[in-house]
């Protein structure tokens, strides 16, 4: 089946390469010919904006040569050439090259896109110290007599003060500026941001030293994530003079503070660097950050247009992970774990301590949420010096209890040293039912809530016998899809759980089984990451096994968490989601799966706000949170309709587009 292609701008992205050219210093011919070369690629590879590094037509290591009319002749021919060449391939791309402004020399940056210079960049800053004698050759842009640049005959915009602004692509603005621009106290790009610019360029020709590599990395991404924008720094390869220093090609597209592409160094043939900068995602996070905004600029830049001309793409260029919650590298997920635990046991302590609670009572299943609480709550304990035998760790075996998750509750909580009250509900709930008149042969809604509701009132008066507090233990997820009983697991004294969502929870409470404990510990806590998630609210099967698997209702917890980032984190539109869910998921779940449980998530993210809107406290981890006192406020009854729309005519489409196959 042809797969669909994707139209980048529709879901707000641009398809940016960094180049680093393979060039001959002084040879201007050779040098325009490699950036030919690159520019074809990279239309190759999709790209919409190419950027080169600094000086690239010559050279950045001209020295004085830069004084010779002939070079500078020749630089400016370059220049045409590449023009011409951005015509036949519908493109824009940055290039540096040296100009002669006013009886000054400029070390600049050419915009060109589609046949046309639309704006020329004189650099800032001028290194000139150590290996720097930048001062020598060139003029700073403070320097410039005049705004305009007479090029071939034609006025062309010239300064510091230019941004360039995509009419194809909303929020899509350029600010560029050269190498040593980046590497001071106070970047020009920090202003470009404030003024618009999302994309922010840099034309470099850093020679490389010991220990630069990884300064360079960090200073491109934290320059991104200051300026909340995509930043994309072409460096200067290896094919430039040797005579002192070495330049490796290090080049660099980073997106809020995340690497999304570089090329390898020290390689002396071309190499394009490409990813898929999101504009959409950066206006977002602009929008939502009011220091951002704050932050000044006195809006004195011109702004020049430019066309993308985007053509759809196969792919995306980026890297779109299944589980945005959980890093995919082992280190790094098991440091994330232990930051979240240690945030937990901190809340936790903090609300004992106020509360002078040397008491606490949960509710265990042997599930994984209560599992993690329960963890959570020991270790709590050790950390305010309270002895484990305050914990009272309360299970009760219902209808739909299994031998499996009842006895890695009592086991676990035996081998942690906890007080254990075993409570069966089974009479309690019969009695209520007899007391409503409800039908125990009808597995309805009441069936089920009945059960949990009773479960709730036995911990509330557990803690009022006990003198302490009930932790709760339902995650992020299940509070997103409302899976959870109102007035019941929903109800704690203080919930621990809130902020980590599901597929987080399975690798925290198997981290504590690796890192944490041992054992025999370690191995009931492993068998309880292998169970089904189930509320356990339903009779088992035949053979005593859960017959009640909670992804089988509501879809997969996988895609739910992912959903959720997209929607709260991102605040990103169904048709996008579903593009990135179709990348992140390929192989694993097709299109029209990834559709109907989008459609399930959001029907039950809207219906069930109510429950959000009451929650006990509990502390943020991360960065997506629903508390009403925290990160998000949500009307009740807002309505879904409009985000069902869009995938409904989504759904359409795609029959439509069966139909006509």
């Amino acid at each position: 089946m042809k797969k669909d292609l994707i139209k980048l701008t529709e879901i707000g992205m641009l398809r940016l390469g960094v180049v680093t050219p393979e060039l001959r210093v002084a040879d201007v011919a050779f040098n325009v010919e490699q950036i030919r070369l690159a520019i074809a690629d990279g239309v190759a590879k999709g790209c919409r904006l190419l950027v080169f590094p600094e000086l690239c037509i010559t050279a950045y290591s001209c020295a004085d040569l830069f004084f010779q009319p002939l070079l500078l002749e020749q630089a400016r021919k370059g220049v045409d050439e590449l023009t011409r060449f951005t015509a036949e391939q519908r493109m824009s791309i940055v290039v540096g090259a040296p100009v002669e402004h006013g009886g000054r020399l400029f070390n600049c940056a050419f915009f060109i896109s589609c046949g046309s210079i639309v704006g020329v960049v004189p650099k800032t800053y001028l290194p000139n110290t150590q290996e720097f004698y930048e001062e020598r050759w060139f003029s700073s842009s403070a320097e410039l007599a005049s705004g305009v640049l007479d090029w071939q005959g034609e006025a062309v915009a010239f300064g510091c003060d230019l941004l360039f602004g995509a009419e194809d692509l909303p929020g899509c603005v350029v600010g560029i500026e050269i190498c040593e621009d980046a590497w001071v106290a106070n970047p020009p790009s920090g202003e470009m941001a404030v003024a618009g610019a999302t994309v922010l360029l840099n034309l470099s020709a850093s020679p490389e030293t010991l220990g630069k590599e990884s300064y360079r990395r960090a200073l491109v991404q934290a320059q991104s994530a200051r300026c909340l924008a995509a930043y994309a720094y072409a460096s200067a390869g290896p094919g430039e003079s040797s005579t002192d220093l070495i330049f490796s090609g290090h080049s660099l597209i980073a997106e809020n503070g995340q690497i999304l592409s570089e090329t390898e160094r020290f390689q002396f043939a071309s190499q394009v660097a490409v990813a898929d900068v999101d504009i959409e995602r950066l206006r977002n996070e602009r929008i939502k950050n009011n220091s951002f905004a704050d932050s000044g600029g006195d809006g004195s830049f011109r702004r020049l247009p430019f066309r993308v001309n985007e053509e759809p793409v196969a792919q995306l260029q980026r890297p779109v992970p299944a589980t945005p919650f959980v890093p995919v590298a082992e280190a790094e997920r098991a440091e994330r774990c232990r930051e979240i635990f240690a945030l937990q046991t901190t809340g936790l302590a903090k609300r004992l301590l106020h509360t002078r609670c040397h008491q606490a009572v949960i509710g265990v299943s042997g599930g994984l949420d209560s599992t993690l609480a329960l963890l959570v709550l020991v270790k709590a304990f050790d950390k305010l010096g309270y002895d484990h035998s305050g914990i009272v760790a309360v299970t009760m075996p219902g209808f739909g209890t299994t031998r499996r998750t009842r006895s890695n509750a009592e086991r676990l909580a035996e081998l942690l040293g906890v007080s254990l009250r075993v409570i069966p509900i089974h009479d309690a709930v019969h009695q209520h039912f007899a007391d409503i008149g409800h039908d125990e042969n009808l597995h309805d809604v009441t069936y089920e809530n009945a059960q949990a509701r009773e479960r709730t009132q036995v911990l509330m008066d557990v803690a009022n016998q006990v003198g302490g507090l009930v932790v709760g233990t339902g995650d992020l997820s299940e509070l997103a899809l409302g899976w959870c009983t109102y007035n019941a697991d929903h109800m704690s004294m203080y919930g621990v759980n809130g902020g980590v969502p599901k597929t987080l929870v399975r690798y925290m409470v198997s981290w504590c089984a690796e890192s944490t404990f041992c054992g025999e510990t370690s191995a009931i806590l492993a068998d309880i990451c292998a169970t089904p998630v189930s509320p356990e609210l339903l009779p088992p099967d035949e053979h005593g096994e859960i017959r009640q698997v909670t992804e089988d209702h509501i879809g997969p917890y996988l895609l739910h968490d992912f959903f959720l980032y997209n929607v709260v984190r991102l605040q990103f539109a169904p048709r996008k989601i579903l593009v990135l869910a179709s990348q992140a998921f390929a192989g694993q779940y097709d299109r029209a799966q990834i559709l109907h449980w989008l459609k399930t998530f959001y029907r039950r993210f809207f219906s069930q706000q109510f429950k959000r809107s009451c929650l006990p406290d509990g502390p943020k981890v991360g960065s997506v949170v629903l508390s009403p006192r925290g990160d998000w406020r949500m009307p009740s009854d807002a309505s879904p309709a409009l985000w069902l729309q869009e995938l409904e005519a989504i759904e359409e489409q795609g029959t439509r587009s069966k139909e006509k196959g």
